[in-house]
């Protein structure tokens, strides 16, 4: 009877439905967006595994703008600092420092790459910083690094770029007109969050250094430990050693950032935490003023079918009968909301998915809750319309017009 109640007002039914459908779909939606991309980042950010951490001169991510002016005031990470790091540190396994840039002109022939193509400085470690290895060729050498040789090693897209039709490999391209020799190319990657991977030209850091940049800038250097135990004592040695090379005075704080994936996805996390509350506060709103709506409709329906009640009260049905009927047709309302929304929360949240070209992460979790919420609601608004008809005298409900 609550289900032919529910069908026969269709359309009163289905705009009460549609303020529960926007209050789960919004929790459902951003949850399941913020899920996936929270999952993208964390497996982006995995380069070398937990043992892998990396000094920079900013930290990686900067919240407030007068926090700026205190990093830009920094030293930069120098060629020197580098090279003096990797000379006296002994427990990290590799150390690498890498810069680059975007907007040089870079041709082969009549072809020419992309303006947004990065070109990159670094050494036999660096390829490993865009997740990937040589697909074909060979890596940089000690002896490349030491002697600024004009090598390349190219990113898959650069390839398609430059090379439609003959293979890269021991060919000369020109970066700002500077010759530079193709030695290798690297796997592809793919996209993230509808940006390339592959997109970039990786020549030895003493080169860059000498044709597009200076021996004083600042670099990023990466440093793997030689297994997960030896991490914390692996950055302590780095730390110190650093200090002093930057001479740094034993009261003077870090004039360097130290990330590492954890630590990265912790700061994220504090954006990504901030949008959940906005969302659930957002949601919760919604789906308290669709409650609302239920507990109108619901007062609206009683009043409708008065004499309805009156008859079957006349016939034998009980005030727990009544209560039942009418509870149910709220809870019904909440439910088939919170189902919709379900549906085009997930559905939302796999476009969001398929926009960035990232795997979906569905949030089953949030799904379980939208529907008890929706229980709670149907429960809440409804319990006062039921109760109120529940109550109806039968004699006085009988001769109701």
């Amino acid at each position: 009877m609550a289900l032919e109640a529910i069908r026969d007002n269709k359309m009163r039914s289905s705009l009460t439905l549609l303020g529960i459908t926007i209050g789960v779909f919004s929790v459902i939606g951003v949850m399941t967006a913020i899920n996936t991309l929270e999952a993208s980042v964390q497996s982006g950010l995995n380069i070398f595994g937990t043992n892998t951490f990396s000094i920079s001169k900013y930290p990686t991510v900067v919240i407030g703008d007068s926090k700026h002016w205190k990093y830009r005031n920094r030293p930069n990470i120098t060629f020197d600092q580098v090279q003096e790091l990797k000379k006296r540190a002994t427990l990290p396994e590799m150390i690498t420092g890498m810069t680059g840039k975007q907007g040089l002109t870079i041709k082969y022939k009549d072809n020419q790459a992309l303006k947004n193509t990065q070109v990159a400085g670094g050494d036999e470690g660096s390829i490993m910083t865009y997740n990937t290895s040589i697909q074909d060729g060979r890596n940089f050498t000690e002896n490349d690094v030491a002697h600024l040789r004009k090598v390349a090693v190219l990113g898959m897209d650069v390839v398609s770029q430059l090379f439609p039709f003959e293979d890269p490999l021991d060919k000369t391209i020109k970066i700002n007109g500077i010759k530079f020799r193709v030695i290798g190319i690297t796997k592809p990657m793919g996209q993230s969050f509808g940006q390339s991977q592959d997109n970039y030209i990786v020549i030895p850091l003493t080169s860059y250094l000498n044709h597009f940049g200076n021996r004083r800038a600042s670099l990023q250097v990466n440093i793997q430990a030689k297994s997960e135990l030896l991490v914390d004592q692996t950055k302590d040695e780095v730390i110190g050693l650093l200090r002093v090379i930057r001479n740094l005075k034993p009261q003077d704080e870090n004039n360097f950032e130290l990330s590492s994936n954890e630590e990265i996805i912790e700061e994220l996390s504090v954006f990504s935490n901030g949008i959940k509350i906005f969302a659930f506060s957002v949601s919760i709103i919604a789906l308290v003023v669709a409650g609302i709506g239920i507990m109108n409709i619901m007062l609206v329906s009683v009043t409708e079918r008065i004499k309805e009640i009156g008859i079957r009260k006349a016939i034998g049905a009980t005030k727990r009968d009544i209560l039942l009927q009418f509870l149910l047709e709220a809870i019904f309302l909440s439910e088939f909301g919170g189902i919709a929304g379900i549906i085009l929360g997930v559905a939302g949240g796999n476009a969001v998915a398929s926009l960035f070209n990232v795997p979906a992460v569905v949030s089953l979790e949030w799904g379980f809750f939208g529907l008890l919420v929706c229980s709670v609601i149907g429960i809440g608004f409804g319990i006062y319309p039921a109760w109120k008809a529940a109550q109806m005298d039968p004699i006085e409900s009988l001769r109701f017009e």
